[in-house]
């Protein structure tokens, strides 16, 4: 049988960073799905096929986000339920949240598919590059599916304390996705939609695995039949708690891919250049986010503990953490910028780098902003106060838009606009985050 693990206990920077460590490690390693897609596609296809992967990874991670808000919020119950010894509602939450996610899916999948055209326009797609970003797009809708059955079990061994396991699945299916992208783009030359098949057939494989292993392995996922039903108070809490936390997620992805929409209007070279800078900060500043879920599940099980000075002990930890790793990351991102950007674009590229360059020269200096953030949500969650996370997303990405859109069209600020927006978002909703924690009852 597999170890689970109880936070409520130990050092609480310990605790913290075993159960973050590896879904750092998972956060990274799931980013290759989406970097081994960019630079073989950007090598062996070219600026266009890249520009179009790119700009269909904030569709991929706007509707993603859904399911996870709902994951996410699900394994916050999860986590609460098994702080407090709750066995019986612990596994009847699992039930419960297995209907709602699966109907959420399978809704989210069908409508994706049947408003696909409705999203390129939305997104503002240039002509040249629609019908790539449309295969890729409809290829990867079908995965849908496997995204949200990976992150259902995987939230639920992380409830548990055990992050390990949804690691080294992710991994396995990681190496088979870089293996089938090099063989379906290359020898078989199929464009970006073998790129598309490769990631779906690598999901369905990381997800259909660790659903097995986790029925198999962990006694308490086993249910038996008076688990079978629908506890209106846990659906409730379940509900109430998935929805926020799917809306906070949304909200947020919802800003970025407004973001997206707005570079895609100043050409195809700004629209590869922020594909790629994505693609570095995916590395630098998601583990981050994946510090703060698990921030989330570690003060979440010492909520349903009531484990009070543990959470602001816990809280302290988090602060330092964050901090060390952000001066660390924004100095290497600074130093080698335009090495980084020559992995996803040939060095003859001088105007995409240029463009590439100058955004991390500027943003790569605030990611102690964003790990704040990520902390802030990650806490609101855990003590069942999703709706105040939502506020923080708002003012973040809300300013972030609006001063976007606003500075971008002054001629002499042109895209500046867009870049320095993305630091005073962070900074003012942190600002936000840290006054609401006043607000927090004891």
């Amino acid at each position: 049988m597999v170890k689970t693990y109880d936070l409520t206990v130990g050092n609480e920077t310990k605790a913290l960073l075993k159960l973050a460590l590896p879904m750092i490690f998972g956060n990274l390693i799931q980013q290759l799905y989406n970097i081994a897609d960019t630079i073989i596609v950007g090598r062996f296809i070219g600026p266009d096929a890249l520009a179009a992967v790119g700009s269909s990874f904030s569709v991929m991670v706007l509707l993603n986000s859904i399911i996870l808000g709902f994951c996410m919020g699900s394994s916050t119950v999860f986590s609460i339920f098994y702080g407090s010894r709750e066995i019986d509602n612990l596994k009847n939450s699992f039930f419960v949240s297995s209907l709602l996610i699966g109907s959420m899916s399978l809704i989210i999948n069908i409508l994706a598919l049947l408003f696909i055209d409705d999203i390129l326009f939305f997104l503002r797609i240039p002509e040249e590059i629609f019908e790539y970003t449309r295969i890729y797009l409809r290829i990867i809708f079908y995965g849908i599916v496997f995204t949200s059955a990976y992150n259902y079990f995987a939230g639920i061994m992380r409830s548990l304390g055990n992050s390990t396991i949804p690691l080294i699945f992710l991994a396995i299916s990681a190496v088979i996705n870089i293996i089938l992208d090099i063989i379906f783009i290359v020898p078989f030359n199929m464009g970006v939609g073998g790129a598309a098949y490769a990631t779906i057939i690598a999901q369905g494989i990381s997800a259909i695995a660790l659903a097995v292993f986790c029925i198999r392995k962990i006694p308490v996922i086993r249910l038996k039949r008076k688990h079978f039903k629908i506890d209106m108070s846990i659906l409730k809490m379940i509900g109430n708690n998935s929805t926020l936390t799917s809306i906070q997620q949304s909200v947020m992805n919802l800003g970025i891919l407004m973001i997206q929409g707005l570079v895609n209007s100043f050409g195809v070279s700004v629209m590869a250049a922020f594909a790629a800078v994505v693609k570095i900060e995916s590395f630098a500043y998601l583990p981050e986010q994946e510090l703060g879920n698990a921030f989330s599940i570690f003060i979440a099980q010492n909520h349903g503990a009531k484990e009070r000075e543990r959470i602001r002990k816990g809280i302290r930890s988090a602060v330092k953490v964050i901090t060390i790793y952000a001066i660390v990351v924004s100095l290497l991102i600074i130093l080698f910028a335009k090495p980084l950007l020559r992995i996803f674009v040939g060095a003859n590229e001088t105007e995409i780098l240029q463009i590439g360059t100058q955004y991390l020269y500027i943003v790569a200096n605030f990611y102690c902003l964003i790990g704040y953030l990520f902390m802030f949500y990650g806490l609101y969650r855990g003590v069942r106060k999703p709706g105040m996370s939502i506020i923080l997303t708002v003012i973040s990405l809300g300013t972030r838009v609006i001063l976007a859109y606003t500075l971008s069209s002054v001629p002499s600020i042109g895209l500046l606009g867009i870049w320095w927006a993305i630091p005073v978002g962070w900074a003012l909703a942190d600002i936000t985050g840290l006054y609401m924690m006043k607000t927090l009852k004891e």
